[in-house]
C-alpha cells in the first residue's frame, strides 16, 4: 500500500529550502540545468512535486501500464470493470489517497489523488473516474463533514476494501441539482429516516457498497432541506438499470430505486438541510478531478498515436517527421500541458484553502475540450490503425465525450467562469 511506500506526507507549503528558491545572482545547479537570477525568493513551478508525489505517480504508472492496460479492451467489450483491477486499487492504497493512515489512508496530498487519476486515466479512463469520485468525492465529504463516528464507521472499509458512490443527479435534476425530489422523512419515533426516490447516472454503483445519497427532508423549505445520508448498500439500494453507454463503459453507471428504506438519523452526514452546501462544495473539488481524468486521457492518446506515426513510413519516411504532421503534434502537446497547468493550480489553490471555484472550472472546461480534440486527431494521425478498435485509440475518443457532460456540463463551467467575470468587472 502507499501508507506503507510512501512517508507521511509532510505540509507542501511549510516555508523551507525545498518549498522556496532563494535564487542568487551566482548559478545554481537545478537538477541539470545552471541558472542565474538577481537574489529574490520566488515559489516552485507547477512540475514541483513532493517526494511523496512523485513516488505516487510511479507507482500508479505501473500499475496501470502492467495490471490495467492488459485488461482495458475486455473490460470495455464486456462492459464491467474487473474485480481485479478494483482489489489492485485498494492494495496500492489508492481508495483512500487522502484519508489519514488511522483509517487505513494513505494520507497523502489533494494533488497526490489528482496525480493517480490522471495517471490512470492514460491507461483506462474508466478506472480513473471510479477512483476519482471514490476519493475527491465519498471519501472526502465524510472526512470534511462527517461527525467522529461516522468517520470511524465508514472511512475504514472504503480505504481498504469497499467501494463508495455519490448519489445526487436525479430523472428531473440534472444540472439543476437542488431540483432533486428524492425525499426523507423522519418517523413517528424520530429514530429513522425513510428514504423514497429515485437517481439516475450514479457512477459507481454496481461495485458500491456505501452510497452517499442527498435527498430532501422538507420539501416546504426547497433546497434548504436537502440533506446527505450514508448508507450501505443492503440497508435497500436497488439497481434498476445499468446504462449502456458510448465511453466509459467498464464504469458502472446506474439508474437507482429507493422504495422506504429506512436509514438512522445517525447517518446524516453534515446538518440537515445543509446538504445543497456539501454538494456545491464538494463538486467544484471533484471537478479538478474530471479535469485531471481528461488531461491523462489525453496524453494517453497523444502517445499511442505518436508513437505510431514514428514508425510507419510513407514515402520513404516516418509519417510524423513531415512537417504539416509535426505542427498538429505541437498545437496539440501545448493544449495538452496548457490544461495540466490549469489543472495543478487549482489542485494547489485548493490545498492552500484559497477560492478555486474559477479555477477548477477553467481546469475542466479546458481539459474536456482538449481530451476532445487530442483524441480525435490521434485517431487521425494513425490513419486507419486508429478507427480499428484493436488498437484503442478510438476508445479515447469516445470516452472523451463524458468530460464535457458529467459533473457539470461545458456550459455549466462557461457560466460559472462568466459570473467571476461579471463580479470582476461590473460597477
Amino acid at each position: 500500500m502507499l501508507s506503507r511506500t510512501i512517508p507521511r506526507a509532510r505540509a507542501l507549503f511549510a516555508p523551507s529550502s525545498s518549498s522556496l528558491r532563494a535564487l542568487s545572482t551566482s548559478a545554481i545547479r537545478r537538477n541539470v540545468q545552471e541558472i542565474t537570477r538577481p537574489a529574490i525568493d520566488t515559489p516552485l513551478s507547477l512540475w514541483n512535486f513532493t517526494e511523496e508525489e512523485n513516488m505516487l505517480r510511479e507507482t500508479v504508472r505501473r500499475f496501470a501500464e502492467d495490471v490495467i492496460g492488459p485488461k482495458v479492451s475486455k473490460m470495455d467489450e464486456e462492459e464491467h470493470m474487473d474485480p481485479e483491477v478494483i482489489k489492485g486499487l485498494f492494495d496500492n492504497g489508492l481508495m483512500g489517497i487522502e484519508t489519514s493512515a488511522d483509517m487505513g489512508g494513505s494520507e497523502c496530498s489533494f494533488t497526490s489523488a489528482i496525480i493517480a487519476v490522471e495517471e490512470l486515466a492514460r491507461v483506462d479512463p474508466s478506472v480513473a473516474v471510479l477512483c476519482d469520485v471514490h476519493n475527491t468525492l465519498v471519501n472526502t465529504v465524510l472526512r470534511l463533514y462527517g461527525s467522529k463516528e461516522i468517520q470511524e464507521k465508514w472511512l475504514p472499509d472504503l480505504a481498504t476494501k469497499k467501494v463508495g458512490s455519490f448519489c445526487l443527479s436525479e430523472p428531473a435534476s440534472g444540472s439543476d441539482a437542488f431540483a432533486l425530489q428524492t425525499t426523507a422523512k423522519l418517523d413517528k419515533g424520530g429514530d429513522f429516516y425513510t428514504l423514497n426516490g429515485s437517481k439516475m447516472w450514479i457512477s459507481n454503483s454496481a461495485e458500491a457498497e456505501t452510497f452517499l445519497v442527498f435527498a430532501n427532508v422538507d420539501p416546504s423549505k426547497g433546497y434548504k432541506g436537502i440533506t446527505c445520508f450514508v448508507m450501505s448498500k443492503d440497508m435497500g439500494v436497488e439497481i434498476a438499470k445499468k446504462e449502456k453507454k458510448l465511453g466509459i463503459r467498464a464504469s458502472s453507471t446506474c439508474l437507482l430505486n429507493f422504495d422506504d428504506v429506512k436509514i438512522p438519523k445517525e447517518n446524516i452526514v453534515g446538518e440537515i438541510g445543509k446538504g445543497y452546501k456539501i454538494a456545491i462544495e464538494i463538486l467544484n473539488e471533484g471537478r479538478i478531478g474530471i479535469a485531471a481524468q481528461m488531461i491523462g486521457l489525453a496524453q494517453g492518446a497523444f502517445d499511442k498515436s505518436l508513437t505510431y506515426a514514428y514508425q510507419r513510413k510513407q514515402f520513404g519516411k516516418p509519417v510524423g517527421e513531415f512537417q504539416g504532421m509535426g505542427f498538429q503534434f505541437a498545437d496539440v502537446a501545448t493544449e495538452i500541458e496548457a490544461a495540466r497547468l490549469l489543472t495543478y493550480n487549482a489542485a494547489r489553490l485548493k490545498e492552500e484553502g484559497r477560492p478555486f471555484t474559477k479555477e477548477a472550472a477553467m481546469a475542466k472546461y479546458f481539459a474536456s475540450v482538449i481530451a476532445q480534440k487530442a483524441a480525435g486527431n490521434a485517431i487521425e494521425w494513425a490513419g486507419g490503425q486508429g478507427f480499428v478498435r484493436e488498437v484503442g485509440l478510438e476508445k479515447y475518443w469516445r470516452d472523451s465525450k463524458i468530460g464535457a457532460i458529467y459533473e457539470g456540463t461545458s456550459n455549466i463551467q462557461l457560466e460559472t467562469i462568466a459570473k467571476f467575470l461579471r463580479k470582476q468587472y461590473q460597477t
